[in-house]
This record gives C-alpha cells, sequence and structure tokens, in this order.
C-alpha cells in the first residue's frame, strides 16, 4: 500500500505532569477524566495521544500502572487511538528509577516517550537522560515492538540522538518530537525550528511542540514545513490570551481547520499507523485489530 503522502498527524499531549485544575479546572487527573478527554481529541481529529497519569485526588505526577493501565484499557476499549505512553518518570528517584520509567512498555504501547539528552527546568529541577538510559531504552523498546518518540529539547539532543541512531538501535522510520520554548531548552522561535529541522534524517518523519503562547507559531509553521504536529494541556492550558481551553479537543478543532486553511490533509489513525510504520491497533483484550478506522 502506498503510504500517504502528505497527511498531518495531530497528537494530544491531554494533561502532562505540570498543569493542574486551578490553572484550569478542565485538566484531566483521573483515569476516566484522562481517557474521556483523549477521546474528545479523537473525535475531533488526533490520531496520537500522549499519556502521563496523574494521582486521581491530588492531581500530583504519578507513575503507577494501574492507572497507565486503566487509561489504555479505555482506549482501546473505545477507538482505533495510536497510544503513546510516557517515560519520562521525571519525579522518579532511586536506584531502579531507570527500570521504573520503561513500566509502561509492559502495557504494550504503541509508541513510548524517549527523551535524549538532560535538562535544566526552572526551580531547580534537572531532567536527567543519560546517554546510557537512552540506549537501553531504545533496545529494549525494540525488542518490545514498541516505536520511540524520540524527544529532544534542544541541538545537543539532536546530536545525541542522530549518534544513537547510527548505532540502529531505532527502528525506521526514525520519529523525533522537536520540543521548543521549554526552559531551558532550545527557544520557541520560527528560527530555532528550522535550524532543528535542518539536522534531522532526510528520511525520518517528525512532529513539533511549542508551550504555551509559542504552541500555534510552531504548530502553523511546522504544518507548512510537511511535519506533524503536538497539541494538548501539557504544553499550553489557554487557547488564546486569557481564555482557557474548555477541552484538548478545542487545540486539536483549531489544528484541523488550520491544515485545512493551509492545505494538509489530516490523518486518519489507520493513515498515522501507515506512516509511522506502526502495525494494526491492539484491542482491549491485547489482540491486533484486523484494521484501523477512522478516528478523526
Amino acid at each position: 500500500m502506498r503510504m500517504p503522502e502528505g497527511k498531518l498527524i495531530i497528537t494530544a499531549a491531554v494533561c502532562g505532569s505540570a498543569p493542574t485544575k486551578a490553572d484550569n479546572p478542565a485538566v484531566p487527573y483521573t483515569p476516566e477524566e484522562i481517557a474521556q478527554e483523549s477521546l474528545r481529541a479523537w473525535r475531533a481529529g488526533a490520531a496520537v495521544v500522549h499519556i502521563h497519569v496523574r494521582n486521581p485526588v491530588t492531581g500530583a505526577p504519578a507513575f503507577e500502572q494501574s492507572l497507565f493501565a486503566e487509561v489504555v484499557g479505555r482506549l482501546r476499549s473505545e477507538s482505533d487511538l495510536t497510544i503513546n505512553l510516557t517515560t519520562s518518570g521525571l519525579h522518579l528517584q532511586g536506584p531502579d528509577a531507570e527500570s521504573l520509567r520503561l513500566m509502561p512498555l509492559e502495557l504494550e504501547p504503541d509508541m513510548c516517550s524517549l527523551d535524549v539528552g538532560s535538562l535544566n527546568f526552572r526551580g531547580g529541577r534537572v531532567f536527567i537522560n543519560p546517554e546510557t538510559w537512552v540506549e537501553r531504552a531504545a533496545l529494549e523498546m525494540r525488542r518490545a515492538g514498541i516505536k520511540p518518540e524520540i524527544e529532544v529539547f534542544d541541538l545537543g539532543h539532536m546530536r545525541q540522538a542522530l549518534a544513537t541512531a547510527e548505532r540502529r538501535v531505532f527502528a525506521p522510520p526514525l520519529y523525533f518530537q522537536l520540543c521548543l520554548g521549554i526552559p531551558w531548552g532550545v527557544e520557541g522561535t520560527i528560527e530555532a525550528l528550522m535550524d532543528m529541522r535542518r539536522r534531522l534524517p532526510s528520511d525520518c518523519r517528525w512532529s513539533a511542540l511549542g508551550r504555551g503562547a509559542d504552541q500555534l507559531p510552531i504548530n502553523t509553521a511546522t504544518i507548512l514545513l510537511g511535519g506533524h504536529v503536538r497539541v494538548g494541556f501539557e504544553d499550553n492550558i489557554y487557547l488564546s490570551r486569557g481564555v482557557p481551553a474548555r477541552s484538548n479537543a478545542d487545540f486539536v478543532e483549531r489544528i484541523v481547520a488550520l491544515a485545512r486553511i493551509l492545505g494538509r490533509e489530516v490523518a486518519s489513525c489507520s493513515d498515522a499507523r501507515e506512516i509511522l510504520g506502526l502495525p494494526p491497533p491492539r484491542l482491549a483484550g491485547g489482540t491486533p485489530s484486523g484494521t484501523g478506522g477512522v478516528g478523526g
């Protein structure tokens, strides 16, 4: 089958680990809320959801298998979404932290995020992703048949990712997520986006996100450059200045309308799987589906 050319994959990152209901009451905490937000984004046109889980009561970042499993089960029973589980584990501590970060692989998601390179965050936090972790995670994802979403936050991260790719630990096609506007990574400007894109392998797939007010400009430029886009509460809680989004679906609907204006067709779930080189979706019982439906 010929790969759909030019179609735009929309990823919804529905809650992340930072925004709270105090910031925007629509931010989901419970597995049911996270699943429902994911399904709203799917119905609006998203083909991929990027999942973090939260303490259902407090909203604090969580990394519990039971919470991930409930979200995954709900999504598989109601959609053909491509499910991308986080392995960031920013808040995990101790000697077993790296092993714990790989726990989501046990749930057999379609994809997992793989953060390449360490980064200083505001507030004194350090996001630690040493070279040994990146290679271990990449190899374990490949053995499990799970595609890594290679997240890079700076130009040095890109260099590390490309050096890792040369050791053939990533199964082709490579899929990069360019993360712009995250303090203290690469700035969220069109110039920075162009510089990162210029360094990408010619045969890879790529997406980009912008944080906060950078979201819409980066989304727009990425659509024009032929990349894919990520939106959602993880990156931004406002639809416009001072106007909180009511749902992740608000961001997806805006991208669908923008893509239409800019001449990009939005990828269905089955299109997205073909573009990314993924097998058919798994059903709630864990068996592969025969066909991929249209989620948007």
